[in-house]
């Protein structure tokens, strides 16, 4: 019998669908993310949510990319569990991330502010959540837990205009309680520095970790539990 290795190959990667609540415009093999967008405009934006938030035992999470695509426009973060499908982590309420291609931190906002230095092929961008002492998860509270080559998005000038009151931003207005009230500290890294911190109030069910990419032929490797082992 004659040996094929695209067939070798698909028995050898573990799909890791169970890690993941929702991958919208993302192909996922094994550990590996695959924007399979369009990436034409800031709505095509793709988007891997993992199925648990972080907690006080799964604090921390890693990307490494592996290829930046077009334009690097990916980003590492964290986002509440309703967070909408068609905006990078950091763009809305409930969400920070950190951004490759500018080296921005985006806090609930489409605008960003300098944090860090930019990241591209072979850079791992790390996240996690330094937690209070007396921080209970909410697990424990029962709680319910192919672009064109020219391609080249202004987003902050996109975001000046008619994407600043989103229905998810009123949404997000007219929800009542949507926060803890807890404070933490979301840290992000790159290769394996911490590049900085900020102080943010955790939504109601967590902090899930989130990926975000808008290029074509982006992809990064995944480390939910790169602590652990």
């Amino acid at each position: 019998m004659r040996w094929m290795p695209e067939e070798d190959m698909s028995m050898c990667i573990d799909s890791n669908e169970e890690e993941w609540s929702r991958l919208h415009d993302i192909k996922l093999n094994g550990v590996i993310l695959e924007y399979s967008g369009r990436g034409k405009s800031i709505i095509d934006v793709g988007l891997a949510q993992a199925k648990y938030p972080l907690d006080t035992t799964h604090h921390y999470f890693e990307i490494e990319i592996l290829d930046p695509g077009e334009n690097c426009y990916i980003a590492i973060g964290l986002a509440r569990k309703d967070y909408p499908k068609y905006r990078h982590p950091g763009w809305n309420k409930g969400s920070i991330a950190y951004h490759a291609d500018d080296g921005k931190i985006f806090v609930g906002s489409g605008v960003g502010d300098p944090f860090g230095p930019r990241c591209h092929k072979g850079d791992i961008m790390g996240c996690g959540i330094i937690f209070p002492r007396d921080f209970v998860s909410f697990f424990d509270c029962d709680a319910e837990s192919n672009a064109p080559s020219s391609l080249n998005l202004d987003l902050e000038d996109d975001f000046s205009g008619s994407f600043s009151e989103s229905e998810d931003e009123e949404w997000w207005k007219e929800k009542e309680n949507i926060e803890t009230g807890v404070t933490i500290q979301v840290f992000f890294t790159r290769n394996g520095k911490t590049v900085g911190q900020k102080d943010v109030c955790i939504p109601k069910g967590g902090f899930y970790p989130t990926v975000g990419m808008l290029s074509s032929d982006e992809r990064v490797k995944v480390d939910l539990h790169p602590l652990t082992g």
